[in-house]
């Protein structure tokens, strides 16, 4: 039953979105406001920060700034301004009936101060949303784009895998989902025609080839934290050939956590990321909360009944599995919160992420789930928010063009009533989001949100 249970990525399809997106004003001034810049743990208090066309064009003390004439002022007084999130495991429906279905679940990400998302598993609409997102024309996190994945259903052959890879960078595709089933002959392929074509891969690990050939081979994440557990298993482990469950829940109980920081630091060493994607884990693994809890929280109501419920079942068969140990699960997240910690503390990137739409994973909301969780593996909140901004600029080589809140840098905001460096729990308390200089207040996005609400109850 858990292995039957182990890939649980299912399609949430929405009713039609039917708010039309607002005009983008050409100028907002956020007015003496506290600004968690997120270059470094601080706060510059009495800040004005004008924007201009997409971009912060000045920042400064707010008895220093002009304010122009024609901006749309923002009040910030009290409030707190910091870098908008990115999620880095994001799923956008790849077959929605119609193109409206997947604009409720941009819009749910960028009510959360999503600003950026990462498409794990592409199809060619996504494209086009990437185009439209780009212009303004939609409410939606800039997106960022893998192709179809490659698995070992859909890679028949190496010659079937180098063929994939030069089709998906045809079509302009901006990296490669690799997903289980892959042997190494057909891996290999892949890397080759990846390097051959100029074109990234990132993704799951299979164990036919394992972490340390994935390392090797320059894939740029690692999600999910999969196949670590292999490698931290006690020399001469008798679980040494078993084929992982759920990412290696049924190896923990024979780990050497002595492993995690000599891991760590060879991550570090290949250059890979590092996306955890904990909130999906613990929601599934964890015996408490027990599926009805999760089912019914608060989030819950932006999603389709039908989905929920599936969730639900899916978690109360897990636990009801005669396999299931809820001690071996505590252990695996015990010791997948000290390879988190381990990972952040040796230099290995990690960034933010948690497969939503996923199990209990509402799109937006979740990121609130997953920064606590990060929070709980021993990062403090400054760390956790880094997850998501200032390391994905690094990730992405962009540094110049978002991830702190800086005069030159593209207009991704969120702001918030209260300090998110004192926790994370904070980032919930919205003011508004801007996304690329379009300013969304907090009482348009709440309104928004009981449409969907409204829409999602009648699936």
């Amino acid at each position: 039953m858990l292995k039957r249970l182990a890939v649980l990525y299912s399609v949430i399809l929405f009713a039609p979105f039917a708010w039309a997106a607002p005009a983008i004003a050409a100028v907002h001034a956020i007015v003496d406001v506290n600004v968690v810049p997120m270059d470094r743990e601080r706060v510059i208090a009495s800040q004005t920060v004008v924007i201009r066309e997409g971009r912060i064009a000045e920042m400064g003390p707010s008895d220093r700034v002009r304010v122009p004439q024609d901006a749309r002022r923002i009040d910030g007084r009290g409030r707190y301004l910091m870098p908008g999130l990115a999620e880095m495991h994001a799923h956008i429906p790849p077959r929605p009936r119609n193109e409206q279905e997947a604009l409720d679940v941009l819009f749910l990400y960028a009510a959360n101060g999503i600003t950026f998302a990462r498409g794990m598993l592409g199809a060619p609409q996504h494209l086009q949303l990437r185009e439209r997102a780009a212009r303004g024309e939609i409410v939606s996190p800039r997106i960022y784009t893998s192709g179809p994945s490659l698995n070992g259903d859909s890679v028949g052959s190496p010659a079937a895998g180098r063929a994939m890879v030069a089709e998906q960078k045809r079509a302009g595709y901006d990296f490669l989902k690799i997903h289980p089933g892959l042997d190494r002959a057909r891996f290999d392929a892949i890397v080759e025609a990846a390097r051959q074509h100029g074109i990234d891969f990132a993704g799951h690990v299979s164990y036919l080839y394992g972490l340390p050939r994935a390392m090797e081979a320059g894939q740029i994440t690692v999600d999910h934290l999969d196949e670590y557990m292999r490698p931290l298993l006690r020399d001469g482990s008798r679980l040494a050939n078993e084929t992982p469950v759920f990412f290696g829940i049924n190896l923990v109980a024979d780990v050497d956590v002595a492993k995690i920081v000599p891991i760590a630091r060879r991550t570090r060493d290949a250059g890979v990321w590092n996306v955890p994607t904990q909130s999906f884990i613990e929601h599934l693994a964890l015996p408490a909360p027990d599926a009805d809890a999760l089912g019914s929280r608060s989030e819950m109501q932006y999603l389709p009944p039908s989905t929920v419920r599936q969730w639900v079942q899916r978690k109360k068969e897990f636990v009801a599995d005669a396999s299931y140990d809820p001690a071996i699960a505590e252990r695996f997240v015990e010791v997948r919160r000290k390879l988190i910690k381990a990972l952040h503390d040796e230099g290995a990137g990690l960034l933010l992420g948690s497969d939503a739409p996923q199990l209990f994973n509402a799109p937006g909301f979740s990121m609130h789930h997953e920064l606590r969780m990060l929070v709980d593996a021993g990062l403090t909140p400054y760390q956790a928010l880094a997850t998501g901004n200032l390391n994905v600029a690094k990730f992405l080589g962009e540094e110049n063009a978002f991830g702190t809140v800086a005069t030159g840098k593209r207009a991704d905001l969120i702001l918030l009533e209260a300090n998110p460096l004192e926790s994370v729990a904070n980032v919930q308390m919205r003011a508004g989001v801007m996304l690329n200089g379009r300013w969304l207040p907090e009482a348009e996005i709440q309104a928004e949100l009981k449409r969907i609400a409204a829409r999602a109850a009648r699936n």
